[in-house]
């Protein structure tokens, strides 16, 4: 496939009005979701030395984002997205600033906890925000499938320049200043985003007298996959702690950052790819090959034993995430009422979250107990099980969509 073949489709996305501006402020506004929970785990383990503990606060602000970060994209559907990101982005400001100021300064244990819950609580997802918009532009399955891939891809560029900024700022400047670089990069593209009202899907309008009906948004194929991105996201958080963990025996830390960025560059080769291909089969069968490749592929880590083996490992394993994560929001997006497209976007990233919670603490205990070496049993184990949820889940799967009914817009409340 020639770069001419490769990248045309993604080149025609952005003839869509006003595509380039929220593509490239949402990419910026999602800078902390690869910054944010390696940078806590780095500040917390520089200022204790425990990596049980880094996780379980890096878990915290995980678990607080996924159950609120849903509520805010209902409010959006029911508001508009503008008004909810300017306030999410202020929320989170401040309260990741003090975040910070608590831990530094040595205050209680239970602040760092109650300040990581109230700052991840805050944060809006903002993958499911340009994905939102993406659907609400492209009439076609397959611009959208080219439009979320291209998506996919961006999170992965995050996510190979975002581990080792952190890393490097962490080692080399302060324990808190690759979090907070993080932080203060994405509240500017969250707030440049919101003013970007043209392009924000929608708002349903409920005629005067008239009660407004609550849209059904767990579907059985938002439930499959959100529960199967639950374990693909105890990988994610696993590999977080284990890496950092690994290159802090192998008595080269800065190496973790390298290593969790081949770990995305693997992803993001295979997300360009796989958003121009025209695949045979259903998106449902597209969803479980994609998790059993997933699971197959993840297994290589059980033999990692120098830094060296495991930067070639996160690149081969790196290449089975994009194609899932794209299969699995096509999916969901295709059998999802327009009325909630936000809201079940972000219940989709939600299953990924709670599972990076999970995976986080999981990892640090591990750690503490076995050692790194051994603790990449634990991503290992949950990809295998992210492809066993894929595959028992296919019966739900063959439930067809239900038919999605034309909404009634209000193009003012939209701007």
């Amino acid at each position: 496939m020639s770069p001419r073949t490769l990248f045309s489709p993604y080149a025609r996305l952005f003839a869509v009005p006003g595509a380039r501006a929220f593509s490239l402020a949402g990419w910026l506004a999602r800078i902390p979701m690869a910054t944010v929970g390696l940078g806590s785990i780095l500040l917390v383990e520089g200022e204790t030395g425990s990596y049980a503990l880094a996780g379980l606060v890096s878990g915290t602000l995980a678990l607080s984002f996924a159950l609120a970060s849903p509520q805010w994209a209902r409010l959006m559907d029911r508001r508009g997205q503008a008004p909810v990101l300017r306030l999410t982005s202020l929320a989170y400001l401040v309260l990741g600033i003090a975040f910070v100021a608590a831990v530094v300064a040595d205050a209680p244990l239970w602040s760092w906890f109650v300040l990581a819950a109230l700052s991840g609580a805050s944060g809006a997802n903002m993958g499911s925000v340009v994905r939102s918009r993406w659907a609400h532009a492209l009439p076609d399955q397959q611009q959208r499938q080219t439009a979320f891939a291209f998506e996919s891809v961006v999170d992965e560029v995050v996510f190979v320049v975002g581990p080792p900024t952190v890393t490097f700022l962490a080692a080399l400047v302060a324990p808190p200043a690759g979090f907070l670089a993080g932080l203060l990069v994405g509240v500017a593209g969250g707030l440049v985003l919101s003013g970007q009202v043209a392009t924000q899907p929608a708002v349903t309008v409920v005629p005067a007298g008239e009660r407004r009906v609550r849209t059904a948004v767990l579907s059985p194929a938002l439930v499959v996959v959100a529960v199967t991105y639950l374990a693909v996201g105890i990988v994610f958080g696993g590999m977080d702690v284990v890496v950092v963990g690994f290159a802090e025996e192998e008595g080269r830390p800065a190496a973790a950052g390298v290593a969790l960025a081949v770990y995305a560059a693997g992803s993001l080769v295979a997300g360009l790819v796989y958003g121009v291909l025209r695949l045979p089969g259903t998106l449902a069968a597209r969803f479980v090959g994609c998790a059993v490749v997933f699971g197959i592929a993840t297994q290589a880590l059980l033999v990692v034993g120098s830094l060296v083996w495991l930067v070639a490992v996160a690149f081969l394993a790196g290449l089975a995430i994009s194609p899932l994560l794209v299969a699995g929001m096509s999916l969901v997006e295709s059998r999802m009422d327009r009325a909630a497209l936000n809201e079940g976007l972000a219940w989709t990233a939600t299953g990924l979250t709670l599972g990076v919670t999970a995976g986080a603490a999981l990892a640090g205990a591990a750690v503490d107990a076995w050692g790194a070496q051994t603790a990449f049993a634990v991503p290992a184990v949950a990809a295998g099980l992210a492809g066993l949820l894929g595959v028992a889940g296919s019966g739900l799967l063959r439930t067809p969509a239900a038919a999605v009914e034309p909404v009634r817009t209000d193009s003012n409340l939209s701007r």
